[in-house]
């Protein structure tokens, strides 16, 4: 389980420039072509070997300066509910704003790690100037350029230590499922179904589930913890925007997960913030079930599920092997078929195939369809296993692993799926020198 760090501060301090360098920007370019980036605001970092998870809280602030003073104080908040850590940016050119001053009194009053990043200080006069952000009582500084990077590596260096250190699940655990979704889709009645008694509170108001919690469910030979995302916590923020809030909730109960069962209300489709959640649990490497539920107030005709199944499918390509399962929680229509799918993704998440095995299906198909020379080169594939990660990763030994292009990769994990059954679960596959 990798930690939580949130940058906050108000707009134009720069912080989706160190948002971006943390992340490596570059390899999100590579994925937004096949559209992986939609949320710009969330990503996975690494420092020293230690990885966490970043937000940042600057891009949800739409709307005048007036509804900005608002919205920040609601999203730093929010970054103060959710992270383990925060970072505190703030900008050496306008000096100390009124803004963040607001945002300093919230700052102080929190029993978690706060780091103060006094940004764009990019020569010596800069760094004098940068003393005056004692006076926001927050301690020591980091005086940093997000731009170069300077300063950077002391920062997260902090930051790192400050994290909580990092937890593994124990072989002998049981299965976790996480139950997400945006607001209102149905989740705890899901849950109530299943489980058979209303634990949750289940009202009409969006958000009215208070934090994940962990339900042990044992029946029909099925055993694992189902956890619920918490939808929203306070009824006065459910008018504002929900999206940051479902997203920012979601982060950790993914992370958590073995498998996520994505629920989706049926009348409002696959909208962007069902997508983001996607990603994330695809991101994340986890098993996924789309859920479609409310299936039963649907105008049916005689192909309206296959549309409806296909139309999801384009929006979730290039990862479109995943189980979808039409259900209404209501009237209990298919929700043991729901778990029953989210088991067997669960198996195929947990396989491991004999490298043997392995070599016998892929060595001959790769032979058939080798990969198209590039720039006069042959590859030549000799042997592959599977890693012994978590979630299923194979290596492809070969001579010239820089010439293997994005469609090859993505023809070899077609084929995996294929002979092995990966359904509901992203693979990795990378090709390595022999």
């Amino acid at each position: 389980m990798s930690g939580i760090v949130a940058i906050v501060g108000r707009p134009n301090v720069g912080k989706s420039t160190f948002f971006n360098r943390l992340i490596q920007r570059r390899e999100a370019i590579v994925d937004s072509v096949s559209g992986v980036t939609r949320d710009r605001h969330y990503g996975k970092s690494d420092w020293n070997g230690r990885k966490f998870s970043l937000i940042d809280t600057g891009g949800y602030v739409i709307g005048s300066d007036d509804v900005f003073e608002a919205e920040i104080d609601k999203q730093v908040e929010l970054a103060i509910d959710e992270a383990d850590v925060l970072i505190f940016m703030v900008d050496v050119e306008s000096g100390i704003t009124p803004m963040d001053e607001d945002v300093a009194i919230l700052l102080r009053k929190v029993n978690k790690p706060v780091f103060l990043a006094v940004n764009k200080v990019d020569n010596n006069k800069r760094l004098e100037n940068a003393v005056e952000f004692y006076a926001l009582g927050l301690g020591e500084y980091f005086p940093i350029a997000s731009t170069n990077g300077s300063g950077t590596g002391d920062l997260l260096d902090a930051v790192i230590e400050a994290l909580p250190e990092e937890t593994y699940k124990e072989e002998s655990e049981l299965p976790r499922f996480a139950v997400v979704g945006r607001p209102n889709a149905g989740k705890s009645s899901f849950i109530n179904a299943l489980i058979g008694e209303d634990r949750y509170i289940v009202t009409d108001i969006a958000g009215t589930t208070r934090d994940s919690i962990d339900t042990k469910y044992n029946r029909f030979g099925f055993e694992f913890n189902l956890v619920d995302t918490a939808g929203i916590r306070r009824k006065s923020r459910v008018k504002e925007d929900l999206e940051f809030y479902s997203v920012m909730r979601s982060v950790r109960a993914i992370e958590n997960a073995d498998v996520c069962l994505l629920v989706l209300d049926a009348n409002r489709g696959f909208d962007g913030q069902v997508q983001n959640i996607f990603w994330l649990a695809q991101r994340n490497r986890k098993g996924i079930v789309i859920l479609v539920n409310k299936w039963d107030l649907v105008e049916k005709e005689t192909n309206t599920m296959k549309t409806y199944e296909q139309m999801i499918r384009r929006e979730i390509e290039p990862f479109t092997d995943v189980p979808i399962v039409f259900m209404s929680v209501l009237n209990k229509q298919r929700i043991f078929k729901a778990i029953e799918t989210a088991v067997k993704v669960y198996e195929n998440r947990s396989k491991k195939l004999k490298t043997r095995e392995l070599n016998d299906i892929m060595l001959p198909i790769i032979e058939n369809n080798p990969p198209p020379a590039y720039k006069g080169k042959f590859v030549k594939i000799k042997f592959c296993m599977q890693l012994p990660t978590p979630q299923p990763q194979f290596a492809f030994f070969c001579n010239l692993p820089q010439y293997v292009r994005d469609p090859y990769k993505r023809f070899i994990e077609n084929k995996l799926r294929e002979e092995f059954d990966f359904n509901g679960v992203p693979i990795t596959v990378y090709f390595r020198k022999k």
